[in-house]
């Protein structure tokens, strides 16, 4: 629901939340040289896979991830598996504490496809996209035209805001958290999609505005029951950060497998860049610019 932190911040619920072991030296180092898993998808295999892209995913993260594919992390991943020449393995696992330890920790999968730069426990990948929290409101409605949390016309509003994300910290500072409703970050989306209620609370006119990661608050937006303006929150000050680049996640040790995936990140950034911006992902330049869809790759190779 945000980037992958695995805690607080911009993580992903988490933060939230949120490759192969080193490669053996040879003609076939840049890639795949490890010793097959077998077919089982949820076995724990001796070494990783060198026959699939092994991706430890959460099996209800949508717009991210689910296991019928759907969300954009997914798309991603088939991307690199294409460019790699093998098919793509899930494991999945509901995102929180101990997912990175319990997946990739235990060699079950190779990679977190979404994992906020910087984030412990993983090694990163080149970032391969950035976006930022946002503001919803309704389109025409009486913030429409608020561009900052600070902006006195959300004095005494209803916002609606995820628990212990950067958003919440800054409606404390500015003193709109007493009259705001606060949404629970971790959850196992099985059975509880707390972004979607609080866009469908905005819509009812429970809440006055929403403050949510990027990437979540796209996809649901656009499938909103009124119409919603998109706010990027780019003019806030740099503590808490509202915007991240987005890497994906390894094995700490597992530095060769990191430099074979940057290499797919750069030669397909435009492809992935697609599929982000289909996703209704906000996206930002390496100068914090917004993205459009005419040049949806200008200013991120990694």
């Amino acid at each position: 629901m945000l980037p992958r932190f695995v805690a607080a911040g911009p993580g992903s619920r988490e933060r939230f939340a949120p490759l192969l072991a080193s490669l053996a030296s040879g003609a076939l180092a840049a890639i795949l040289l490890l010793t097959p898993s077998g077919a089982g998808g949820q076995q724990i295999p001796d070494q990783v896979s060198a026959d699939a892209l092994r991706v430890c995913a959460d099996p209800a993260n949508m717009p991210y991830s689910s296991t019928a594919g759907e969300g954009f992390e997914n798309k991603i991943a088939e991307i690199v598996a294409d460019e790699l020449k093998v098919p793509v393995r899930y494991y999945f696992m509901p995102q929180g504490p101990g997912f990175v330890r319990n997946t990739l920790g235990k060699r079950l999968c190779d990679v977190v496809i979404g994992y906020a730069a910087g984030a412990d426990p993983v090694l990163h990948t080149n970032p391969y996209y950035q976006s930022v929290y946002v503001l919803l409101v309704k389109a025409g409605g009486p913030l429409d035209g608020v561009e900052q949390l600070s902006d006195p016309r959300l004095k005494g509003k209803r916002l609606g805001v995820m628990a212990a994300t950067p958003p919440a910290d800054r409606l404390l500072e500015y003193g709109l958290l007493p009259t705001s409703r606060t949404y629970s970050l971790l959850v196992d989306r099985r059975f509880d999609s707390p972004a979607e209620q609080m866009i469908d609370d905005l819509a009812k006119g429970e809440i006055d505005g929403a403050l949510l990661w990027g990437p979540t608050a796209g996809a649901f937006a656009a499938k909103a029951a009124v119409p919603l303006k998109t706010v990027p929150l780019l003019k806030e000050g740099e503590r808490p950060s509202m915007t991240y680049r987005i890497t994906m996640g390894v094995r700490q040790t597992d530095h060769d497998w990191k430099q074979v995936l940057n290499r797919v990140l750069r030669k397909r950034a435009a492809d992935i860049d697609k599929v982000l911006l289909a996703y209704h992902v906000p996206l930002l330049d390496d100068d914090d610019q917004l993205v459009t869809g005419s040049s949806p790759d200008a200013g991120r190779r990694p």
